[in-house]
């Protein structure tokens, strides 16, 4: 009797346990498969942003097409370390503390405090297999990935009388190497190997590529498929003159004055659009693998970039300041198990990326951590006029946040200054309403919707030259001290 009883209890307890771990795992075999492209630097030069009149991008303009394109898609950092620890491990730079670039030995710290993305999918029945850059850094550790590209290195190889600099990132110039031997040719390779193959569980297929970041070089032909003649942003010359101090620190300034007192802004943007040619070129690639797969109609393919970039508006180089060309980015869901849907799906309300976790986690039927930030975009995929629940929030820096809605921006400084603009009447942003009276109930409404509260900054791991914010002036004079403590030291053991 007592025997029958244990065995009725055991067994009990193991049906328990299965429809508890179905309750989050559902039926393995029906789970999607997941495409995942990451892109860096890329601002929103991409055919269907109509964000340069000269981009060449076919094959991203084709999935926006076909899948769900967020028009108005925004980056929660303006840099590639806090951007990408946001939307990986799920946490808000304001909740995380996470504002500024991190030594890539800051993970193994994370990981203890966070289930990342690519961990959670693991844990949760999938293959999960990566390659470039993903992480901000290289994270390839056997808790997130079943397996991770090891690229190749080759030399550089320059065509002639094309482009000009030098250096490991300051670099404008187009490459005569076989594409194989390329970075991005290798990732997207990887990418499309684990795509054609027969998985016997669903896979996680995360494909990072690195152009258009810095330096700015790809093969020739995408180079001369450009006109020699690249049409300039449009620039206001006054433009400056409603900005704070704050605002005005974090632009590249030096770089913009050195490419119009040189006059290679021109080349500078033809190898920046050329870079985009060829990461599309990259993207085509994997996508054809989609097509071709054995499981194309149960496989999601998600696009995003960590961030913009600013090629001369503003008077400024490169990301991290919270205006329009560092926030805006391309972002693109393609859920292939819908069939029957029309094209041209558009969402023009503002999302952050923040929102991809939990997103991936609904259509996978996985419930994400609570601890997660962001809500899913599934309604949006749904039905791209389904309000969303929050506006997209982007931070520089703690203190320093940006907040934008569908037509507006608010950027709020860590010194209180701020800045106003209606985006739908000045895309450019231009002209700082902040401080006109008719604007008052519109500036009010945007700061209710800033953080209440704020993490202090994480200060072990920091790298000191990418401190904004309230904590700038105190990190980088305790740096300077510790600098020369070391120093001391190294003097007395000589």
């Amino acid at each position: 009797m007592i025997k029958t009883k244990l065995i009725a209890v055991f067994i009990t307890l193991v049906t328990s346990l299965n429809l508890f771990a179905m309750s989050n795992d559902g039926n393995q075999a029906n789970k999607p498969n997941i495409v995942f492209i990451a892109i860096d630097d890329m601002n929103d030069w991409v055919g269907y942003m109509d964000g340069h009149p000269q981009a060449i991008t076919p094959n991203m303009d084709k999935l926006a097409n076909e899948g769900v394109a967020f028009m108005n898609a925004h980056s929660v950092a303006p840099g590639c370390s806090p951007s990408r620890n946001a939307l990986l491990y799920g946490v808000e730079p304001y909740k995380s503390g996470l504002y500024a670039f991190y030594d890539h030995s800051i993970h193994k710290q994370l990981h203890q405090k966070y289930t990342s993305l690519p961990q959670f999918l693991k844990e949760n029945g999938y293959a999960t297999y990566g390659a470039g850059k993903i992480h901000h850094g290289p994270e390839k550790s056997e808790l997130e990935w079943t397996g991770y590209l090891e690229t190749d290195n080759h030399k550089k190889q320059f065509a002639r009388g094309k482009g000009f600099g030098k250096g490991s990132k300051a670099s404008y110039r187009p490459t005569t190497n076989p594409y194989g031997e390329l970075y991005d040719h290798q990732v997207a390779s990887y990418g499309i190997d684990v795509i054609g193959k027969k998985h016997d569980k669903p896979y996680f297929a995360a494909i990072g590529l690195v152009k258009p970041h810095l330096p700015f070089d790809c093969p020739v032909e995408f180079y001369d498929a450009l006109p020699e003649k690249i049409t300039p942003p449009e620039l206001l010359e006054n433009d400056l003159d409603d900005i704070g101090v704050e605002g005005n620190s974090m632009r590249r300034a030096g770089d913009d004055k050195k490419f119009k007192a040189q006059k290679v802004w021109g080349k500078v943007r033809r190898a920046y659009l050329s870079c985009i040619s060829w990461a599309d070129y990259n993207v085509g690639r994997v996508l054809e693998a989609v097509e071709n797969s054995p499981q194309a109609d149960n496989t999601i393919v998600i696009l995003w970039s960590d961030h913009g970039f600013h090629l001369g508006e503003k008077k400024s180089f490169r990301k991290f300041t919270l205006w329009e060309e560092s926030s805006r980015v391309p972002f693109i869901i393609h859920d292939r198990r819908q069939t029957e849907t029309k094209k041209q799906r558009k969402v023009e309300q503002a999302v952050s990326l923040i929102n991809v976790y939990r997103t991936i986690a609904e259509l996978a039927s996985l419930q994400a951590p609570k601890y997660v930030d962001g809500f899913s975009l599934v309604p949006q995929l749904n039905d791209q006029n389904s309000p969303v629940k929050a506006p997209a929030i982007a931070s520089w820096g703690r203190g320093n946040y940006s907040v934008r809605t569908e037509n507006w921006r608010l950027i709020q400084y860590f010194d209180k200054t701020q800045e106003l603009y209606n985006n739908q009447k000045d895309p450019n942003e231009w002209h700082n309403l902040a401080g006109k009276p008719e604007y008052k109930e519109k500036l009010t409404e945007l700061v209710n919707l800033l953080p209440e509260t704020e993490a202090p900054t994480v200060e072990e791991y920091i790298s000191n030259w990418s401190i904004y914010g309230a904590d700038k002036q105190r990190l980088k004079v305790e740096s300077k001290k510790q600098g020369k403590k070391k120093q001391k030291k190294k003097n007395k053991n000589k």
